[in-house]
């Protein structure tokens, strides 16, 4: 688990933030945890993986209709005992 300060806060955001906790019955921390999870869980479950995203950018070029060239054989591979 992760820690973050928040400096130079707003004296009436923290009242708030703590009479909203009382309301809550969390704590003060906790209400910080469940706002921003509230908030950011949202935006990461909209992401879309990287591999996806390729995949989506070249779906309209058909891949499966480009040639694929013949496979060619393997040139000889060369000899290193000298004579």
């Amino acid at each position: 688990m992760s820690s973050l300060t928040v400096r130079n806060l707003d004296e009436s955001v923290k009242n708030s933030l703590r009479v909203r906790a009382a309301r809550h019955g969390v704590s003060m921390e906790e209400e910080v945890r469940q706002i921003l999870q509230k908030i950011v869980a949202p935006e990461q479950a909209g992401q879309v993986s990287f591999a996806d995203r390729v995949n989506s950018r070249f779906a309209k070029l058909q891949l499966e209709a480009l040639p694929i060239p013949a496979r060619q054989t393997a040139r000889t591979p060369p000899a290193f005992d000298a004579p």
